[in-house]
């Protein structure tokens, strides 16, 4: 079968220039930036003083520019908030107009291959043909960054994915999302960033930083990013998870999409809730799914 093309419309491409760029986003980011080449594009995030997520970003590195892929949703806040903390640093942010991202997803590792896109690299590696990036999330999922123009070929080459699609693989990866009205209620553990390799716990100062450490060190995270299916429509995010027992609240949807059989997604919920049965608000219950990595239960 062959590879399968959908455009992140929910996503957008913001830019950072100046001499003071990459030093502004290393300060800034839990990644380590001021090490990152154009080898590799990961995911950071930018938190508050409490060390809770202001917002998700995958980072990449052009010759001139830096660039931060984030849901559209919130994105306008994002960057007036990153703004503030410019100062006098030779940095200027804004939205890349001219820039686009689009998901690859692929059955085997042939199909891969006919596009150029070798097997064999890992996680966030990034390979570049000719006016494109492709980035490897996953097994046979791949983000593709680059203009419009540039784009439209590999779109006009390849079968259209589900509207879904895209964001069910990230559902599967474990990768949240964090729009606007998810910004700065989560700690970074407890959306599983550092599992995901979107902490660094050895670049030293950032925002949120002493308490990020704190709790990588001592431990106390109660509450962890799970993945679940439902028979029914994706769940909005901020859908309450209820225990099936009681009804009481222990957790809420990040992320849902539409799946094979109704629908996937991820919720944060209370470590002391996640073996009982759990269901959605609505009343429709939860089965419980695995990630490609372990959870902690801290």
């Amino acid at each position: 079968m062959a590879p399968q093309y959908s455009v992140f419309h929910d996503h957008v491409c913001l830019e950072a220039r100046g001499a003071d760029a990459g030093a502004f986003l290393h300060g800034q980011l839990s990644q380590t930036v001021a090490d990152l080449d154009a080898t590799r594009a990961p995911l950071a995030a930018w938190h508050d003083a409490r060390g809770r997520v202001r917002a998700l970003l995958r980072v990449w590195r052009l010759p001139e520019r830096w660039v931060l892929v984030t849901p559209r949703d919130g994105a306008p806040q994002l960057l007036t908030k990153l703004k503030m903390f410019v100062l006098r640093s030779a940095v200027t942010l804004e939205i890349a107009s001219d820039l686009a991202v689009a998901a690859v997803l692929a059955t085997d590792d042939a199909s891969l291959a006919e596009l150029g896109l070798p097997a064999d690299l890992g996680p966030n590696a990034v390979a570049t043909k000719g006016d494109l990036r492709f980035v490897r999330l996953g097994e046979r999922y791949w983000q593709a960054l680059g203009t419009t123009a540039a784009l439209a070929p590999l779109a006009e080459s390849l079968a259209p994915a589900a509207d879904d699609a895209a964001a069910l693989a990230e559902i599967r990866l474990g990768i949240p999302a964090v729009t606007s009205s998810l910004s700065e209620r989560f700690l970074s553990q407890a959306l599983n960033l550092d599992e995901l390799g979107a902490v660094s716990f050895t670049k030293g100062c950032y925002p949120g930083q002493e308490i990020i450490a704190r709790l990588h060190n001592l431990g106390g995270v109660k509450r962890r990013l799970r993945r679940y299916s439902a028979a029914s429509a994706p769940a909005p995010a901020g859908t309450a998870v209820v225990a099936a027992a009681d009804n009481s609240v222990v957790g809420e949807v990040v992320r849902s999409a539409t799946a094979e059989s109704g629908s996937e997604l991820l919720a944060v919920v209370d470590n002391a809730a996640a073996d009982t049965p759990l269901a959605t608000s609505g009343g429709v219950p939860l089965r419980a799914l695995a990630l490609p990595f372990f959870v902690p239960r801290d």
